[in-house]
C-alpha cells in the first residue's frame, strides 16, 4: 500500500521545487560581466579620421613672398592679399602676420537686392555692349601654350590627395637644363619651403602659376621677366638622391594635373 504524504510534507516539496525553478530562471536573466567581450567589440569600432586643420595665421619669415606663402598653405595669393589688406606691390617684411584662412563671416544686413546690386554705370554697358560679354559672367581664364619644363621621363604622377604628389617628377640627370613652362614673372627664388629644395615660382597671369623645385641652381631671380623655353635652373636632387624635377602648375591656388595641359610627347 502506497503511503500518501504528509500535507505538511507535500508543501515542502512544491516550496523546494518552486524556489529551485526561481534560482534557475533568475541564472539566465542576471547580467553577466565579460570584460573580453567587451574589449573585443570595441577593437572593432573604426576611429573617426581626424580633419586637417589649415593654420589661420603665418609669420612672414625672411626671403618669404605673398606667392610663396599662399603656396605654401594651397591658397589663392589674391585671397591672402584681400584677406591681409595687402595691395600691388604686395610688399611684406619679417615678422609680419598674415592671415592665411578666410576672415570669420559678418552677418549681412537684410537690405532690398536692389540696395545691394547698385546699377551698372553707362560705361560699363558700354564695355559689355562692345566686348560681346553676358551680363554676371565671369571673363574665362586665358589659354596658355604650356610646354615641358625639362626633358625625361615621369617617375611620380599626380595625386592632389598626398604630400609631395602636388605635381609631377620629372626624371632626368643632375644639372641638365630646367626651362620656364610658359612666359610669365618669377615671384619667388629661393629654398624656404619645406619639401621642395631650391624652388622657383612663376606667374603666367593673374590666374596661373607654376613650380620648379628640387634645382642645384637657380638662374633667375624674384622680378624677372622669363619667355617659354628659357633656363631658369639646373636639376638638382631629391632627398633620397635621385636626379629630378619636381613640377606643379597651381590655377586660383589650387594643384591640376600637369599632364592634362602639357602637350603630348
Amino acid at each position: 500500500m502506497v503511503r500518501t504524504p504528509e500535507p505538511k510534507a507535500l508543501w515542502a516539496l512544491v516550496a523546494l521545487a518552486a524556489l529551485a525553478a526561481g534560482c534557475a530562471g533568475g541564472a539566465a536573466r542576471a547580467p553577466v560581466d565579460e570584460p573580453h567581450a567587451h574589449r573585443h567589440r570595441e577593437a572593432r569600432v573604426v576611429p573617426a579620421q581626424r580633419s586637417v586643420r589649415r593654420a589661420t595665421y603665418h609669420v612672414v619669415r625672411r626671403g618669404e613672398t605673398l606667392y610663396s606663402i599662399a603656396w605654401r598653405h594651397g591658397r589663392d595669393w589674391r585671397a591672402v592679399a584681400r584677406w591681409n589688406g595687402l595691395r600691388p606691390p604686395y610688399r611684406i617684411h619679417p615678422g609680419q602676420r598674415l592671415r592665411v584662412s578666410p576672415p570669420p563671416r559678418r552677418a549681412r544686413r537684410s537690405t532690398p537686392a536692389t540696395a545691394r546690386r547698385p546699377a551698372p554705370r553707362p560705361e560699363r554697358r558700354a564695355r559689355r555692349a562692345a566686348t560681346g560679354q553676358p551680363r554676371g559672367q565671369a571673363v574665362p581664364a586665358r589659354r596658355i601654350a604650356w610646354r615641358w619644363p625639362t626633358s625625361g621621363k615621369v617617375i611620380r604622377r599626380f595625386d592632389p590627395n598626398t604630400p609631395g604628389k602636388k605635381g609631377i617628377a620629372i626624371g632626368g640627370r643632375y644639372g641638365q637644363g630646367v626651362r620656364a613652362a610658359a612666359d610669365g614673372r618669377v615671384v619667388y627664388s629661393g629654398s624656404g619651403l619645406v619639401g621642395y629644395g631650391k624652388l622657383i615660382i612663376i606667374k603666367h597671369d593673374e590666374t596661373w602659376l607654376s613650380a620648379y623645385g628640387h634645382n642645384s641652381r637657380l638662374r633667375v631671380k624674384e622680378g624677372e621677366q622669363v619667355r617659354a623655353g628659357q633656363r631658369i635652373a639646373d636639376m638638382g636632387r631629391d632627398g633620397k638622391g635621385t636626379a629630378l624635377l619636381h613640377f606643379e602648375i597651381r590655377r586660383n591656388g589650387r594643384p591640376v594635373d600637369p599632364l592634362r595641359l602639357l602637350p603630348r610627347r
